[in-house]
């Protein structure tokens, strides 16, 4: 694609190799390995270098605005969008924005806010003109759900999806696969791959409640 700075396999691998040991997996919902990005966000330095990543791989790339899903793609999207001087749009759960418009029912690889594993998306009614060129951002893909129901949503504002971001993809969910197959002219692009990924973490609700414990795994992994 004219104007993306891609990112082969041999970029900045120590920097994902340091980004890698703070997200931690875990059984979640089902789902055997899950990712968390708590643990980059207590650190300032790797996330400023994952938003300088990001950064690099964007700036010559013809964006009109940045997408961000609930939530956690908010914390990317929006440093993003302020580094690039490009709007920022959020695509919230349904119900969450005043003058808003929502997509069609979705379905997850775990239960959702319906009880059975459907969700809805939302994006404010002046988020996107027709004819913009968006950039979708968010941490993780699994299943392509969530991915596909934004995709839906911005096509539907008359938009162009040129890519989308994540910090990781769930190979064997084969979401991308399926959000590739259905929107061809879409790239989506993970910074970091299942093989970085090497730390273990405990699942939710297996910690206790001390403040003064860590969340590790008994091999010491956390």
């Amino acid at each position: 694609m004219a104007g993306v700075n891609p990112a082969t396999s041999q970029d900045y691998e120590e920097d994902k190799r340091k980004i890698a040991a703070v997200i931690p997996y875990y059984a979640f919902k089902g789902i055997d390995r899950f990712y968390d990005i708590s643990g980059l966000l207590l650190s300032p330095a790797l996330l400023r270098r994952t938003i300088e990543i990001l950064v690099e791989r964007y700036k010559g790339m013809a964006i009109d605005k940045i997408g961000g899903f609930d939530a956690r793609g908010f914390l990317l999207g929006t440093p993003l969008a302020l580094e690039l001087d490009i709007p920022f749009f959020m695509l919230r759960k349904q119900s969450k924005l005043p003058n808003s418009v929502t997509g069609d029912s979705y379905t997850k690889e775990y239960e959702g806010d319906d009880g059975k594993g459907g969700d809805a998306l939302c994006i404010s009614r002046t988020a996107i003109n027709p004819g913009d060129k968006v950039l979708l951002v968010d941490d993780l893909i699994a299943t392509g759900g969530t991915l596909l129901a934004g995709l839906d949503l911005v096509h539907a504002r008359q938009g162009v999806v040129v890519e989308a971001a994540c910090m990781i993809e769930l190979g064997f969910l084969e979401g991308g696969k399926k959000v590739r197959e259905r929107n061809p002219n879409v790239t989506v692009w993970s910074l970091l791959s299942e093989d970085h990924l090497q730390t273990r973490g405990l699942p939710p609700g297996t910690g206790g409640t001390s403040t003064a414990g860590s969340a590790c795994a008994s091999d010491g992994k956390c």
